[in-house]
């Protein structure tokens, strides 16, 4: 793997993580002045606690897919579904060291943790299958 295809790689981990960030935000702005308003910043911290996981899980499916379906198509077919997963790899990698810094990691959010990385995995691998055969 040459520099080029690694520095996409990891922009592509890092870009699917921002917007994933930013979506679940999103969800926070609509869900606290459209569905749920009137209530006190504590009662949405504590909502955005149990809703960012699944936000996560719901988003990064399309996410991947089409990021992946991008940076698949970028290369030769053989290397399509590598580089997938290798973004995949990269998003672990920073998603893992984040949630053990900053995010307290308990037993029922490694569960959810789970479900969202080995959604999104699927996610990326189907993303390059995508491209390798767009590219035939």
């Amino acid at each position: 793997m040459n520099i080029r295809r690694l520095f996409w790689i990891i922009a592509a981990a890092i870009v699917i993580l921002i917007v994933n960030v930013g979506l679940s935000v999103l969800y926070m702005v609509i869900y606290s002045y459209l569905i749920n308003p009137g209530h006190d910043e504590q009662f949405y911290q504590e909502h955005v606690k149990v809703a960012a996981p699944y936000c996560s899980i719901v988003f990064g499916i399309p996410l991947f897919y089409f990021v992946c379906r991008r940076i698949g198509g970028k290369w030769e077919k053989d290397f399509a579904v590598k580089s997938a997963i290798s973004v995949w790899i990269v998003y672990v990698l920073i998603d893992v060291i984040i949630a053990l810094t900053f995010g307290g990691l308990t037993f029922g959010i490694a569960g959810l943790m789970t479900v969202s990385l080995i959604t999104k995995l699927i996610s990326a691998y189907f993303g390059g299958l995508s491209a390798s055969k767009k590219l035939n």
